[in-house]
């Protein structure tokens, strides 16, 4: 009897119930908010759903991210090898790549004049920086969490592992994640406040037709001058035209199919789980969490505030063609950022369709981000 009665005991303590901290229990509602957001609102499911979930492993079952030294067989958690590939940045490298097989760059090479405002849109990670250093982080934490306002998770995680900061590297990423999913209740706002109704309501004439030529030429031709200006890009903007190129040159359509569907998608559930993992009580609940959420926040705002005032500043220029509201797509959130600009625009007038427009900025603004965050590496000396 004394033996069943052990048995059973062991057993009910071996149970999350009893190792579970107050922390732990405020983490995983945090993930089924999250979770919540992302299966019955969708914002950004793809990225949100394993990151949330990720999130709700990690804080009923610590071991998972268990480092072999600490393991008493000398084998880590499951996500702890996952993440290896982040910290290696593999997996953001490897996303570019997928997001390059996935995207049109026919707006941008059709409108030129995106790329003022998918850099305008980088504003807010350089005023974070500063704030940052103000808040007391050092120059290099400033600088990982600063590139969360160009609302590029892949960008992040990269330049955090770059410069050392793997420590912040969960708190980054989520925050970076979380701002890409929330890009809907974010930025509409701020495009209200800083554009009058008539400017909202402007139409924007079609974007002229771009030859397969300019098409093929268009990655090659940023690859070396953005590689050559800062060569540290060449991973995130390299496999960015890399797969860019699959997709154009039209010769290789099994290449593009694979990093586009099934490599992406493997990729998002390694990265996505992987950084919910690091969002661990202990890990996450503290001071400097709260100050880089903040921060990612703040640069985000004026991110998207800035490109929204350097769309305004075009629209004079050219005395009412430009809709200002193209400017917040600047963002990096591919495509959601462009979406949301034509959302907004379609409240004043239905018949207006800003998303092709928008997409010219959105996707300047990945390139935008990647070369941020390749300054700050040739800054530090990386």
């Amino acid at each position: 009897m004394s033996y069943v009665t052990e048995t059973l005991g062991n057993l009910i303590h071996q149970t999350a119930f009893f190792n579970l901290t107050v922390g732990n229990y405020l983490m995983i509602a945090v993930a089924c908010f999250f979770l919540y957001l992302a299966i019955k609102k969708e914002y950004e499911p793809l990225l949100l759903l394993p990151i949330a979930f990720g999130m709700l492993l990690v804080n009923i079952y610590p071991d998972i991210m268990l480092h072999p030294e600490d393991a008493s067989n000398g084998v880590g958690g499951l996500l702890y090898y996952f993440y290896q590939l982040d910290e290696w940045s593999i997996l953001p490298s490897l996303i570019f790549m997928g997001v390059g097989a996935m995207t049109d760059f026919g707006p941008l090479i059709a409108n030129p004049i995106s790329f003022l405002l998918g850099a305008a849109a980088q504003f807010g990670i350089y005023i974070a920086y500063f704030i940052a250093i103000l808040m007391g982080f050092n120059d290099k934490a400033a600088a990982a969490i600063s590139i969360i306002g160009g609302a590029d998770g892949p960008t992040s995680i990269f330049l955090a592992g770059k410069l050392g900061q793997t420590g912040l590297m969960g708190p980054i990423a989520v925050a970076a994640y979380s701002y890409m999913a929330l890009v809907p209740i974010i930025q509409p706002p701020i495009m209200k406040l800083m554009t009058t109704k008539k400017e909202r309501q402007i139409k924007m004439e079609n974007l002229r037709p771009v030859t397969k030529l300019e098409k093929i030429l268009f990655p090659i031709v940023v690859t070396i001058v953005v590689c050559m200006v800062l060569p540290t890009t060449a991973p995130l903007v390299g496999m960015l035209m890399l797969g860019n190129l699959f997709r154009e040159s039209g010769v290789v359509r099994q290449l593009q199919e694979t990093a586009s569907n099934a490599m992406m998608y493997i990729v998002v559930i390694l990265l996505g789980t992987s950084v919910g993992a690091t969002t661990s009580a202990e890990a996450f609940l503290n001071v400097s969490t709260l100050k880089i959420v903040a921060l990612g926040l703040i640069a985000f705002a004026f991110g998207t505030a800035a490109g929204v005032l350097i769309g305004k500043l075009l629209c004079v220029v050219t005395k009412g063609k430009i809709n200002p509201l193209i400017g917040s797509a600047g963002v990096s959130a591919v495509p959601m950022a462009a979406r949301v600009s034509q959302k907004v625009g379609a409240e004043e007038d239905p018949t207006n369709f800003l998303l092709m427009h928008a997409m010219g900025p959105n996707v300047a603004g990945v390139i935008g981000t990647a070369v941020a965050a390749g300054t700050f590496m040739a800054i530090f000396g990386i």
